[in-house]
């Protein structure tokens, strides 16, 4: 049973062996215009060179030193036909090595046949080629498994056929292979430098942006806290001034009605807490605080997770605000729908800065809050007929308009503001919604 199972492992690993030589071990390398022209110009220069060779060559005798004083004429391939076959192997060679960072390996098996094809006696004119087609295969193959077994099978064949004679380079070239070497280790050093030194300044600069994207997003971060904390704030302690006012008035004549105005007072500042604490609990809240939520801290939780106010607690809103004594008139028009939270939020912020407003700027006034669903859009209105200026109108910095035109810009909403001609203040926000 072992021996059984051990056997078929080994036949498993084998096709996986064979399924992983065929597929590649990488991306296939990106051929530019420049490796291209490269290629070619390779190419070119090393077939003129070795058709040269083989035609200059055709009618010389080759004398080799096989032992001391034991020669040897190595036989070699004359007239026409002999030095048509030598060209034709210095083509084949030489132009295959145009294709050598496309197809690496296909280059290496044309190289290394058209180099055992070739006689001993010029073995210069493919082995040049094979030696280029064999680095192009070791850096450029995908297929890493067949190239590590074509590699060495390659090098064994052309290096035991034969007598394994190698080329002899003629002494007036030995410093060009020499200085050709060097110069190439020199440019490939200075390039290598080059992209380093590029690389790092595109570092540098993506790091330099990633900081004032950082930035940039923690100012956005702010604002966008401060418009929250401006609209949770101004109106909760705007209604408490009044109703805290109201009551010290009238405390001495009518007990009743000043505790029903500290009872509004209390309610107000309850109103603030859990939306200040719902705002300090997002920025505070860590992602191990999201997903722990242990019987103990249930209420917490509740309460600091509390949904953002939508349009359906207008009624709440504007009922504070008549504890007041600001009158104010509701009207929905059009069929309710549900709409994103925070086009709801936008919205239900229009009315609590406008009727803030009210409150610090028109005391005395009647107020009118018209929210009209229309098919593609949402139009939220709010009106005054003017009043005196509140116990809290000094206290105004015009920012809370501001942050909302940037409220809704968020979602392509516009914010009007102005007098009517009628007398009063009139605030209004159209936010575009999608058809439903």
């Amino acid at each position: 049973m072992n021996v059984r199972t051990t056997l078929e492992r080994l036949r498993v690993a084998a096709r996986q062996t064979v399924r992983e030589a065929r597929l590649p071990g990488g991306p296939p390398p990106r051929l530019t215009v420049r490796a291209w022209q490269f290629d070619v110009l390779v190419a070119l220069t090393l077939g003129i060179a070795t058709v040269y060779y083989g035609i200059d060559n055709a009618d010389n005798v080759v004398v080799r030193e096989i032992a001391p004083g034991v020669e040897r004429v190595v036989p070699r391939p004359n007239g026409p036909a002999g030095m048509a076959f030598m060209v034709t192997l210095a083509a084949i060679a030489s132009g295959a090595l145009v294709l050598r960072r496309r197809f690496p390996l296909a280059v290496l098996c044309v190289v290394t046949a058209a180099t055992l094809a070739t006689p001993q006696s010029v073995l210069r004119l493919t082995f040049y080629a094979f030696v280029i087609a064999v680095y192009s295969a070791a850096v450029y193959s995908p297929y890493r498994v067949a190239t590590l077994a074509a590699l060495p099978v390659s090098v064994v064949l052309v290096g035991t056929s034969g007598n394994s004679v190698t080329p002899i380079v003629p002494n007036e070239y030995i410093a060009l292979l020499i200085l050709v070497p060097m110069a190439v280790a020199a440019v490939g050093l200075r390039t290598w430098k080059l992209r380093t030194d590029e690389g790092r300044t595109r570092l540098s600069a993506l790091e330099r942006e990633q900081a004032e994207a950082l930035r940039r997003a923690v100012e956005r971060e702010r604002a966008r806290i401060a418009r929250e904390l401006h609209d949770v704030v101004t109106h909760n302690v705007s209604v408490m001034i009044i109703q805290a006012g109201a009551a010290r008035k009238i405390m001495q004549t009518s007990p009743e009605q000043a505790g029903e105005a500290l009872l509004a007072v209390e309610a107000g500042g309850r109103a603030a807490m859990t939306e200040l604490r719902h705002v300090m609990g997002l920025l505070t809240m860590s992602s191990e605080d999201e997903g722990a939520c242990g019987s103990g801290d249930i209420a917490g939780t509740a309460v600091d997770l509390a949904p953002q106010p939508g349009l359906d607690q207008l009624e709440t809103l504007v009922g504070r605000v008549r504890d007041t004594g600001l009158h104010v008139d509701l009207r929905v028009t059009g069929p309710p729908r549900p709409l994103p939270p925070g086009v709801e939020l936008a919205a239900y912020r229009v009315v609590q800065e406008a009727l803030t407003n009210t409150v610090k700027h028109a005391s005395g006034a009647t107020a009118a809050v018209t929210v009209e669903y229309d098919p593609d859009r949402l139009r939220v209105e709010v009106t005054d007929t003017g009043g005196r200026p509140g116990a809290g109108a000094a206290t105004g910095n015009g920012r809370g308009l501001i942050g909302l035109c940037e409220r809704l810009a968020v979602y392509d909403g516009t914010l009007d503001t102005g007098r009517r001609l009628t007398g009063g203040y009139r605030v209004e926000a159209l936010i575009p919604l999608e058809t439903p």
